[in-house]
This record gives structure tokens, sequence and C-alpha cells, in this order.
């Protein structure tokens, strides 16, 4: 866990403040420290509402208590009980500008490390080797990332794996097609995606060509020297196109993240085996079937899946069942984390009820599906072309960099390479954040005017704030000392010192919830604050030299906030615009 901030700072005088008053033992999270704007208090403690009931008092008793024996007398002004029991907290001024200075000098602003490091797996993006990734890769390609990034920032071992779709009927009805066509698998992505859709076709309509591409799937299996030559080939391709989206995105997968079908394949005989070792499989119409507890269809009717068909094929449960395996058993990982679309919710359900039953997951060996919902188009359907066809992942990057040379000021000095470079932060940056900003679990609509406004809750938003810091740093044209005094005189400042303070709070809720939209909500919030302060607080024409390096100490720290922030998200900080 995360540990660090005012909030925490605060729940814990009022945890002891309750041993001492009512014998009552608490940790600093469940005093229920909240932010608050009501009354001129910064903070809110609720504690004594979920409190009374239980010890048999009244809330503002309770409320009384706590105020009496709250020992904070330096840190905040006196305590108010408002409403049924609430109690309305507002800092010292001195107290608040010594909290904030103390982050001048701290390289993670506040955030500190994990106490409790864990190793943990993550399994994100997932495509399928000789077919062009499409829409539909982006959410779990740009989420997976932003775990990735926000758990390794904690103190994390994180180890990412790319769980691509490379093995198995779709490659020997490939192979044999291109066999059939006299052709090899030297080609680009674009035309891989075609013959397949081709090869598709003669697989549903010709039984002839389906029994060829079943047999050599089996060649495939037995490692047959020219099938293998050709499953490489499209590999090896795929790769280069995978390759050519992850650096675009900035995203830090690579083929030595790669752990496909193909890589379990070796497995699955022995996974099959324990779990029969184990009383877990039942034959059902000649499939070999796991049947978990809890789980049942409309008529119930107990609910399979199926590791080994009454053909001798394995189907995706399978695998499945073979990566938590080795990933416990082998990797020794703590935990699994598998960012995959919420229509696949109950399979992993009951991939993980069963691997419970089999020991591999237990109290110390956890595993959770991260689902996320669709992109839509403006009609409120799932996104696509103009014609009604799948929308391929490198023309929508393509469009997010041509579309940011439309909102880039002309003003901007930035010319030629960088002006290209710019382009790439800004376009790619609003679409992750505008993936990263709604709630995972929930579908949006995306519009280019939206993501890229200048206004609102945008990282456009967010990485002018951060150019415009920068532009005043400049027009002062000197950085204050790292000891220069904090002096948090106008309200603006003192809302915009606060909300820096609440960033490992935000970061905390990113990483216990698996959800990046609470990290976008507080660089928001941030940049929001400093729209405020820039508004009421001139740096320039500051009264003193004194207030003036204040403000800048101020304005410094707020760029730091907004770029570790964004950068956490897997989104650039460009310096100017």
């Amino acid at each position: 866990m995360l540990r660090g901030d005012v909030g925490l700072e605060l729940g814990q005088r009022v945890a002891r403040a309750l041993r001492v008053a009512l014998d009552v033992d608490i940790t600093a999270e469940e005093a229920l420290i909240r932010p608050s704007n009501r009354d001129g208090a910064d903070y809110q403690c609720n504690v004594a509402m979920s409190l009374a009931k239980k010890i048999g008092k009244n809330p503002r008793e309770v409320a009384a208590l706590i105020v009496e024996h709250l020992d904070a007398q330096d840190a905040i002004e006196t305590p108010e009980i408002a409403g049924p029991g609430f109690i309305n907290l507002k800092l010292r001024r001195e107290w608040l500008e010594a909290q904030a200075a103390s982050l001048v000098g701290d390289s993670r602003l506040g955030v500190p490390e994990t106490d409790e490091p864990r190793r943990i797996a993550i399994d994100y993006s997932s495509p399928n080797v000789a077919k062009e990734m499409h829409v539909g890769h982006l959410r779990s390609t740009i989420i997976g990332d932003a775990f990735c990034r926000l758990l390794t920032f904690a103190g994390h071992e994180v180890i990412p794996h790319n769980h691509l779709g490379d093995w198995g009927t779709p490659f020997g009805m490939l192979i044999e097609h291109l066999t059939d066509e006299g052709q090899g698998a030297e080609h680009e992505i674009s035309d891989l995606n075609a013959f397949y859709q081709q090869a598709r076709q003669k697989f549903d309509s010709d039984p002839g060509f389906a029994d060829r591409a079943r047999r050599r799937v089996v060649l495939l299996q037995g490692g047959d020297e020219a099938t293998l030559k050709l499953w490489h080939e499209l590999v090896g391709e795929s790769q280069r196109h995978f390759n050519q989206i992850y650096e675009l995105l900035g995203i830090g997968l690579s083929a030595g993240d790669n752990y496909g079908e193909s890589f379990y394949n070796p497995y699955l005989a022995d996974t099959i085996t324990e779990l029969q070792q184990k009383g877990l499989i039942e034959t059902s119409d000649g499939a070999l079937c796991v049947f978990p507890p809890g789980f049942s269809n409309r008529e119930g009717d107990r609910l399979p899946l199926i590791v080994r068909k009454s053909d001798g094929g394995y189907g995706y449960a399978t695998t499945d069942f073979a990566t938590v395996r080795y990933w416990v058993r082998d990797r020794k990982v703590d935990e699994l984390i598998y960012v995959v679309g919420t229509p696949q919710s109950q399979h992993f359900q009951m991939i993980f009820a069963t691997s419970k039953q089999a020991g591999w997951l237990d109290d110390a060996h956890t595993a959770v599906h991260t689902g996320f919902g669709t992109i839509l188009g403006a009609d409120g359907k799932t996104i696509r072309t103009r014609a009604g066809g799948t929308i391929k992942l490198i023309d929508l990057l393509t469009e997010a960099v041509e579309n940011a040379y439309k909102v880039m000021p002309e003003t901007s000095d930035v010319e030629g390479a960088d002006k290209d470079a710019l382009a790439r932060t800004i376009g790619l940056g609003a679409v992750k954040y505008a993936d990263l900003s709604n709630d995972r679990e929930k579908d949006y609509v995306f519009t280019w005017e939206k993501m890229l406004a200048h206004t609102g809750d945008t990282s456009v938003y967010i990485q002018y704030a951060i150019a415009r810091i920068n532009a005043i740093g400049r027009m002062v044209g000197r950085v204050p000392a790292d000891d220069a005094p904090l002096i948090l005189q106008e309200q603006a400042e003192r809302d915009l010192a606060l909300k820096l303070l609440q960033l490992p709070t935000a970061i905390q809720a990113a990483i216990d919830e698996l959800a990046p939209h609470k990290l976008t909500n507080y660089l928001f919030e941030t940049a929001t604050a400093f729209t405020a302060f820039y508004s009421s607080a001139s740096v320039s024409k500051a009264e003193t030299q004194e207030l003036q390096d204040s403000r800048l100490q101020l304005l410094a720290l707020t760029s730091r906030v907004l770029t570790l922030g964004l950068s956490l998200l897997g989104i650039g900080a460009p310096e100017r615009l």
C-alpha cells in the first residue's frame, strides 16, 4: 500500500483520539477523512457517523469526544462539529505551507513506495497473429500499460505479458490457404489480413479444405518443418506490425513479452492430467470438462468449461488453466491481472473458481479480471468505419496525429521535427486520456472534438497548463532556491497547494481500484486549481521577491505533479505549445 498525504496524517490523529477517548481501535483509513469545501473546511471527518451505532452513542457525542481528544493544534484550526456529527477541519496556514514545501526536494512528490511489494503479471493487449490490430485492441493496450506504470511506480515487480493468438485452427486454415495459392508468408500484415478472410470463407464453405486445414494444425503441433517455417514468418511479420503500433503509442511491450497460445501448448497435457488427478474433470458427450461450482444456465444446468474436445483438441479454457498454473507455479507471481473486455467476465470467473479448486490460486496467489466497456461512435453503437467495417488501429492513431495539428496554436514557435513530435504527443495523448478518464467498466463515445478540446477534462487542457507554467518561468527569467519559503497568501494559492498534497491519495485510489480515471480526475482538478491561481495571483507582478519566489515554487511543483501524473498514464507533457 502507498502511504502518505495530509488526509492520512489527519486520519492517524483522529485514530489516536478515538483510542484515548473511547478505547476504539481503528486505522487511519477508517477515520474517513475526505477533502471538503464546506463552510471553509479543507477536510471533513465522518467516522462519528459510522461508529455511533456500533458503540451505542449519539454521533454528535462521538464527534465531540474526538474533538476533545484530538491532538492536532499544530496542524488545524479549532475543529467544528456540523450537522448530525461531521467534523470540519481547516488546516493552519503555516502547517500547510510546511507540508507543501516538503515536496520541493522530494523526487516522488510525497508518494512513498509500497511497504508490501508484490510480483504481478499483467496480461494485456493480446492481438492475433496474421491480423491487423483494430480499434477493439485499443482499450486493453492502453489500460494495461497504465496498470504497469502505476504498479511499477508504487514499487511492485511488474511482468507484462502479451497473450497472443498464434496457434490452433486459424493457423491451419491460413497456412493451408497460402500453400494452396503457392505463396509463402512473406507478405505485409494487410495482405495477411485479406488472406485470413479468404481462408475463413474456404473453411466454412469447402469441407475438403476444412479437413486439410485441421490436418495442417496437426502438422504444426507435430513440428513439421515446412509448416513451422510458414508459421514463423507469419509471427515475424505480425510482430513488426505490433511493434509499429506499440512504438507509436509509447507502449512498453516487446517480442520478449510475448506469451502466445503456442507458448502454453507444451503445458496443456500436464495441466489436464493434474485436473484429473484432483478429481475436477468429468466426461460429457465425449469431451473432458470441469464444472466449477456456482455456475449454471437459465434452466439450472451446470455450466462446463471444456478442457479437451471430443476430437482431442484443446480450447481456450485449457490454455487459460495452463496460463494460471505456469505463472503461479513456475514464475512465482503473487497476482495475475487480466485486462480483457467485460464480455469475458463469466469465463474468467469460472477459470479462477476452478484454479482455486486445483490449488493454483489461494489467499497468497490471486487473480483478477479487469474488464472494460466498448468504444462507441456518435450513433451510440460500436465504433466502425463509414462503410460499416472495423477500424484499423493504425488508421485511428494516424488520424489522431493529423487532428492534433489542427488544434496547435498558430502562435506556436515549435517547428519542423519538433512540431511533428508535438503533434504525436498531443494527438496520441488525447486518445489515451479519453479512454482512461472514463470509468473502465463503462462504454464511452469517441469524438475528436471532445478529446482534443483546450478546455474541460482532456489531456490537452492539462498539457496546456504545464506549457503555461513553463512560459511563466521563462518570462520571469529566474528559478527560486529550493529552500525559498512558501507563502500561501491568496485563497487560490492555498487551494492549489492543498490539491498538490492529495497526489498520493489519487494514485492510491487508482491502484486499489485498478481505476485510472481516479488519477485523471485528480489531474483535471489540479489543472483547474492552477487556472484559478493563474487568474488571481500574479507571478511577474508579485508585491515582493519573496512572494514571487513562493509562487514560482508553487508553479514548479504543479508542473511536476501534472507531468508525473500524465506519465503514469503513458502521456507526454511537452515543454511548450
